[in-house]
């Protein structure tokens, strides 16, 4: 079967085009998961639809709302960012554990998440910076948090007739602390078994905020924020960490698949929140 490429060069002409075919076209982001797809014939699009001639899908900015990030830029340009760097190191960390420095060069932070692959990256990293996506279509622009945005294994609230153009992370406060830790179980490959995300606020020894993201454990990442809730205006203490820890390993629904069973999983949950609640603890000091 011949598949029709089109290389829109206004966002309007790719919404345009995306409506006229309905389910029978794929949006190409950075298509380093597409190409897999297509080579094994899992699907098979009448129309490819490249968002490359799109500029205004590769801007990265500072506003008052915090920091835009158009669905287009790659993950090695967000990994290398001073500005994310310096301001939301996390998703920088998380951006940098994706595959290896070639799929960084290619893939996109917007096709990373429309992607939903569960043993992702960067999509924990968003859930604990409370990020939100903006999708357009022609009806309109809505705006959706991440924590909604995945659905299942591979699926979002996408439709078909949708471009996810831009993820907005709100501004941190300057004593803020964050901590990314990835977990592989199998040294042969680089996809984890558990990744946990940590922003923690503090001031005087207390916690003001914390939010802690679990993923690839699990079939979408996931916060528990009446569990997040027993850190605050409280210091991180022993007990205190191993009680958030236990509660995320206890009330977390695992998945079993080659990288380790629910219970594995549930066992390395408990471990790598803990690390994680240390980890920023200690960066505050």
């Amino acid at each position: 079967m011949t598949i029709e490429f089109l290389r829109p060069t206004t966002l309007r002409g790719a919404l345009q085009t995306l409506a006229e075919s309905g389910e029978e076209a794929k949006l190409l982001a950075g298509g380093t998961a597409l190409s897999i797809l297509l080579r094994h014939k899992l699907i098979e699009p009448r129309r490819l639809v490249s968002l490359e001639a799109l500029p205004e899908l590769r801007t990265v900015q500072t506003c008052e709302q915090g920091l835009q990030v158009g669905s287009m830029v790659r993950l090695r340009d967000i990994e290398r960012s001073a500005t994310i760097r310096e301001s939301y190191p996390i998703l920088a960390a998380a951006c940098g554990e994706v595959g290896n420095v070639r799929v960084r060069n290619q893939a996109t932070l917007g096709g990373n998440l429309a992607e939903a692959d569960y043993a992702s990256d960067p999509p924990t990293a968003l859930l604990a910076l409370n990020a939100t996506v903006r999708i357009a279509s022609l009806a309109g622009d809505r705006t959706v948090p991440i924590s909604e945005f995945f659905q299942g294994f591979f699926t979002t609230v996408l439709e078909p007739r949708e471009i996810l153009v831009e993820i907005l992370i709100p501004p941190l406060p300057k004593s803020a602390r964050g901590a990314y830790l990835k977990y592989k179980s199998r040294s042969s490959e680089d996809r984890p078994c558990v990744v946990v995300a940590a922003v923690a606020d503090f001031q005087d020894g207390l916690c003001r905020e914390l939010r802690v993201a679990v993923g690839a454990a699990c079939e979408t990442p996931r916060r528990l924020p009446e569990v997040e809730a027993l850190a605050s205006g409280q210091q991180l203490t022993e007990d205190r960490v191993a009680q958030i820890a236990e509660a995320y390993s206890e009330q977390i629904e695992t998945i079993e698949d080659l990288r380790g069973s629910g219970w594995y999983r549930r066992e390395m949950i408990r471990v790598f929140v803990r690390r994680a609640l240390r980890e920023v603890q200690a960066v505050s000091r």
